[in-house]
């Protein structure tokens, strides 16, 4: 766990309590002394903090970095997560964008809440060997866009509801006879595909055989793993 993860479960922790009517950004900028836009860029992460400042922040919330540490191994997957006592377990259903950029999912972020059974998620293998994914919160969903429901298609179908792992950006198959689906990232876009590497060159194939083949050129300081978002470990029906 680093610096970084730290500060997204600060915005977890702050923006769930603006949820909740504990707090405005307009409120925690002006006790904190800071402006209300410095607030609102670390909110939308589109900055980070010093460590003055967040400790700054936490002295106004009342916390301490301890209060950060155990939400954010659970997140990540190395602690007890927010768990429902049927069973489920809560995957928070986010944007393509979200899903490719954003390390730890806040609530403000995010478009709903699905659940998945517990048991089912933690037979769910991870892929081999350590990625800067390990330390992303590893469940999210997306739905499937025309684009990519008519490239798959029939398997996924537009509107369907597609886990994503995001710990498993390994190419090594799941299954024998059903080769593994990806959300890949290319150019600001959520691809999800069968995918190989060939060559130099990382090639996205769709399911339908009426769909172009893309690919995306790779180099020694972007490997594959690089593009991959994660592995498509669960298609569901539209909600």
């Amino acid at each position: 766990m680093n610096f970084t993860v730290l500060q997204d479960s600060l915005r977890t922790k702050i923006a769930d309590k603006i949820q909740k009517g504990e707090l405005t950004g307009i409120s925690l900028a002006q006790r904190s002394g800071y402006r209300q836009a410095h607030i609102s860029n670390f909110l939308n992460t589109r900055r980070g903090l010093s460590l003055e400042s967040m400790d700054r922040i936490l002295q106004v919330l009342g916390m301490s970095v301890l209060d950060l540490i155990q939400p954010a191994r659970a997140a990540l997957g190395d602690g007890p997560r927010s768990r429902s006592v049927d069973g489920f377990e809560n995957v928070f259903l986010v944007s393509a964008v979200t899903a490719i950029e954003q390390r730890l999912i806040v609530p403000a972020t995010s478009i709903g809440v699905l659940k998945f059974k517990r048991g089912f998620l933690k037979k769910l293998p991870t892929g081999s060997g350590r990625s800067k994914r390990q330390e992303w919160m590893r469940f999210v969903v997306v739905k499937a866009d025309r684009g990519n429901a008519g490239a798959m298609y029939p398997r996924i179908m537009h509107g369907s509801t597609l886990l994503i792992d995001r710990h498993n950006i390994s190419l090594i198959q799941c299954r024998i006879l059903s080769p593994n689906i990806y959300a890949v990232s290319k150019k600001g876009r959520l691809l999800v595909r069968y995918v190989e590497v060939e060559g130099s060159q990382l090639l996205l194939r769709p399911h339908n055989g009426k769909c172009p083949l893309e690919a995306i050129a790779l180099a020694p300081e972007h490997p594959a793993s690089d593009y991959i978002v994660g592995r498509v470990c669960h298609i569901g029906s539209e909600v």
